[in-house]
């Protein structure tokens, strides 16, 4: 299928990329798979990935670096697989922009459920028409993952940030709290994703020109949740 999401494997292990490109094939996905960070950085010249599978220990390049352009220059969805299992390696993964971490041992079924929960949310806000939503003067392009400042000025969003920033739009002034952020946003419970979220926060703060003392549009009300405090329209 042509339309199918393209799905990108860096994984310098054989074995793996036959396993993994194997099970997305059988449930409907297009792959790319590359053993080089090299290979794969080159390709992106020409492919436009909808996510990508990212081995850490990649032989040439430090997976966690190339994480974190894919994050800032990319709008793919970002998977991390990795045999790294510490608390620390999750933690810094997702905050340079990963949206899960998978350790290895891993199931097939599992990533691929994974990348599904990713890609099934849909492009345009829920309730509005078309992909860009306007709102305090900024204009959110979730199709281009793109932000625009009232002055015209673009910033790119990751992926990660993007979601965030949707779930917001979709839901202007309403609390939201960290549970209904975690079933809608997905990802495992517990400090990592607390800690990454944080850091979501604070980078679409930055790109919206928030006081992070004095906040306008992204309030936090402690040990409860958000608020986006802007009504878009």
């Amino acid at each position: 299928m042509t339309d199918a999401p393209l799905i990108a494997i860096l994984d310098d292990e054989p074995e793996i990329r036959r396993l993994l490109g194997a099970a997305l094939e059988d449930a409907g996905f297009r792959i790319q798979a590359f053993a080089r960070a090299t290979e794969f950085e080159a390709a992106l010249r020409r492919i436009t990935p909808d996510a990508c599978l990212i081995d850490l220990g990649l032989p040439d390049r430090d997976g966690l670096a190339l994480v974190h352009r894919l994050a800032t220059e990319s709008g793919a969805a970002i998977i991390i697989i990795s045999a790294r299992a510490q608390l620390q390696d999750r933690v810094t993964g997702l905050e340079l922009g990963a949206d899960d971490y998978i350790t290895k041992p891993f199931e097939p079924a599992e990533v691929v459920a994974r990348i599904r929960a990713r890609l099934r949310r849909p492009a345009q806000p829920q309730g509005r028409a078309g992909a860009a939503v306007r709102f305090a003067g900024w204009t959110a392009d979730f199709d281009r993952y793109m932000l625009t400042a009232p002055d015209g000025t673009e910033t790119p969003l990751s992926h990660a940030e993007a979601e965030v920033l949707r779930m917001f739009t979709d839901n202007p002034r309403r609390l939201i709290t960290r549970g209904q952020m975690l079933e809608t946003l997905g990802g495992a419970a517990g400090d990592s994703f607390d800690r990454a979220m944080d850091v979501r926060i604070s980078r679409l703060r930055t790109k919206l020109g928030e006081d992070p003392r004095n906040p306008r549009l992204i309030k936090t009300i402690y040990g409860a949740g958000y608020i986006f405090l802007a009504e878009p329209g």
